[in-house]
């Protein structure tokens, strides 16, 4: 699973990752290339299929539109607010991480909220200190 840390220097600096880079080939496929420059898509297609020595491989998985792209949206909203609640839980006790959750999922009162007082739900509470 791809994580924040997957993104950092030590994992990138893994040797299997040059062992894997190696025996890669990557081809670009140019209705990819089209269609994220068409305005009416900006699709941010990509697939991937493994080939094996033997000449077995897996199928072809491609996918269009991931999960963040505009036009699933409401696919990416409710894992949005489940990582965002388990990084509050993470961070917060339960019943000030509520707090903060209940805020951003009413979008009404939390353009209403100065950014004061946003900002003061976002502190540590001086005891979690």
């Amino acid at each position: 699973m791809l994580t924040a840390e997957s993104y950092e220097d030590t994992a990138a600096a893994d040797p299997r990752l040059d062992w894997l880079r190696e025996r890669m080939l990557v081809t670009e496929e140019p209705r990819y290339s089209a269609e994220y420059l068409d305005p009416d898509k900006r699709s941010i297609a990509n697939a991937v299929q493994v080939w094996f020595r033997d000449g077995s491989h897996t199928e072809r998985a491609e996918v269009e539109y991931p999960i963040g792209h505009r036009r699933r949206r409401s696919e990416a909203i409710p894992l949005l607010r489940e990582k965002l609640e388990h990084n509050l839980l993470s961070r917060f006790p339960h019943e000030h991480a509520n707090q903060i959750l209940d805020l951003a999922l009413d979008h009404d009162r939390l353009l209403s909220t100065p950014v004061p007082a946003f900002m003061e739900l976002l502190s540590l509470p001086t005891s979690a200190a």
